[in-house]
């Protein structure tokens, strides 16, 4: 309709130029003139004619070009997958793509020209959403910038979107209000990820730092990169200390060399490996902690170790323990079927022995060793016989002071043989305890003894009693002998093991019994060469509420 008006007006204009322009030429100029005056007239027309059209014609393309600007911008916004809005200088709509009049149930709804309020009336679930709309562009409007909020806005299927809005405030030259571009991303998903993330790496560090294992992290270069507070409980070493410190550090040297090939072995087969090894503690006692290690995967490759260890060294020293008094069992089953059949034909060939002595002297050198044999043998069945009977305790109160005295008596004769020195050192006081004096007796002259035979000519045995504050009695037995290699020190107290040529390995295996069944403990510390220091605990009391086992 504009396009016939303006060609109706158009033909109107002419009409009236054409007539009008003749009549004046015929009325007011002369005739001389009036031929030029026409020709003028045309070729001004033409003239006005044609800059007329022309300009129709560019403000034509002009219009289209803002019409394609207008078309691609649309399509633009419309394909974006965020809330797209422009609005003029009073907040009324001007723009909106269809993701956001989708999000605000305004599909079918004119709504240009209306500002965020008004749109409220036409949807009743986000017309609280729309009113605050309006309250966080005048924020906009005064920061005088560009200003980022993260706004949630409720779903109807009652689950909540997370939009992350950016508003830009336009303004014209003098300061006054133009326009606001707002655009809002859905970054629902990603704080659901990043909340999920935080739940793992909160659910990651509460493994970590509260699990009752060791939980290590070191690099393929065997630097460790991270350990847990439990590192400190069990190992006593502070962990902040250990971070960044070669694993080699904390490896004894047996295991040094296997490292390399342990990682390695982690790294090609991608597979848990489960070990048992023993570290140093703090305090120079041994741990043996079982270790489960598997590579860290990060995007596909390994960069490092993960593992956990546990402390099992009280378990294991509970198995060796078990593993003793099996063989203690067996011991005992044994000695109780042989000791006495043993015993039995032991006895008539003592006396035959001596009844041989007394006839013949001519062989008494060699009678005489058949009797000291006949005496070991009938020695070592009596220990036998002790470890097989169940011996029912009998607890006294006795002064242990007394009891060390007489066993340093009865050993003197022997130590002299030797060229042992024996000295005691006791404290003033006496001390009293609960025991079946006659076990104790043994124990002391089996511990006694085997100093005597261990030390050097010359050699120097020391016996220390004192009372520690918790009602305990501590005796020590020092030599200065040859020692216990560490190997052997191992497997003291079982039996049949002995390091003496002609020993039964019976002795300590009894010593042991008898200390268990005081409820103390019994330890060596020995150096190959340098001597050799037995501790003895024991209680000064014993619980008598319950039954006393036989030992």
């Amino acid at each position: 309709m504009e396009k016939k008006k303006l060609i109706f007006l158009y033909c109107i204009l002419s009409i009236i130029w054409i007539y009008g322009t003749n009549y004046l030429i015929n009325e007011f100029m002369p005739s001389a003139y009036m031929s030029f005056a026409a020709r003028f007239k045309e070729v001004l027309y033409i003239f006005v004619t044609g800059w007329f059209i022309y300009f129709l014609i560019v403000k034509s393309q002009e219009l289209n070009e803002s019409k394609e600007d207008q078309k691609r911008l649309s399509t633009l916004i419309n394909s974006m997958v965020d809330f797209v809005n422009f609005k003029d200088g009073e907040g009324r709509w001007i723009e909106a793509n269809e993701f956001g009049l989708q999000l605000f149930q305004l599909e079918h709804v004119d709504y240009r020209g209306k500002k965020d309020s008004e749109l409220a009336e036409y949807t009743e679930f986000y017309a609280n959403a729309l009113r605050y709309c309006e309250i966080s562009d005048e924020e906009a409007w005064k920061n005088k910038g560009i200003t980022r909020i993260e706004e949630v806005l409720p779903v109807p299927d009652g689950t909540i979107k997370t939009f992350d809005t950016i508003k830009v405030p336009l303004f014209h030259p003098d300061g006054s209000r133009e326009g606001l571009v707002i655009i809002g991303r859905d970054i629902t998903e990603r704080k659901n990820m990043a909340r999920q993330l935080a739940e793992s790496q909160q659910q990651y560090k509460s493994l970590f730092e509260y699990s009752p294992d060791i939980v290590y992290m070191f690099d393929l270069n065997g630097n460790i990169t991270n350990l847990n507070p439990h590192f400190d409980v069990i190992t006593g070493f502070k962990r902040e200390e250990m971070i960044g410190k070669n694993i080699r550090t904390l490896l004894p040297q047996k295991y040094k060399r296997y490292l390399n090939r342990f990682i390695s072995s982690l790294v090609d087969d991608s597979k848990p490996i489960m070990y048992e090894l023993k570290i140093p503690h703090a305090n120079g006692k041994t741990l043996t902690i079982q270790a489960t290690s598997l590579p860290i995967v990060i995007n596909g490759n390994i960069t490092g170790i993960i593992g956990y260890g546990r402390d099992v060294t009280a378990l294991r020293q509970t198995e060796e323990r078990l593993r003793r008094t099996e063989k203690l069992s067996v011991v005992g089953e044994l000695s109780a079927s042989v000791a006495h059949e043993i015993r039995n034909p032991l006895t008539s060939l003592k006396g035959f022995v001596q009844l041989l002595q007394m006839e013949d002297q001519k062989h008494q050198f060699y009678y005489q060793i058949m009797l000291d044999e006949l005496n070991r043998i009938n020695h070592i069945v009596g220990e036998l016989l002790l470890l097989a009977k169940p011996q029912l305790l009998k607890y006294t109160t006795a002064d242990i002071q007394k009891l060390l005295n007489d066993v340093i008596s009865l050993l003197s004769t022997e130590a002299s043989l030797y060229n042992v020195q024996i000295e005691s050192i006791y404290s003033e006081n006496e001390i009293l305890i609960e025991c079946d004096p006659n076990q104790l007796k043994q124990l002391f002259i089996n511990i006694i003894k085997n100093a005597i035979e261990a030390s050097i000519n010359g050699g120097k045995i020391s016996i220390i009693l004192e009372q520690s504050e918790n009602e305990q009695v501590i005796i020590a037995v020092k030599d200065n002998g040859c020692g216990i290699s560490k190997e052997r020190l191992e497997k003291i107290g079982e039996p049949f093991y002995s390091s003496k040529e002609k020993g039964t390995g019976l002795g300590l295996t009894v010593s042991f019994k008898i200390v268990q069944s005081h409820k103390g403990t019994i330890s060596f510390e020995s150096q190959k060469n340098q001597g050799t220091s037995v501790n003895i605990t024991l209680p000064m009391k014993q619980d008598c509420s319950k039954k006393t086992k036989p030992a």
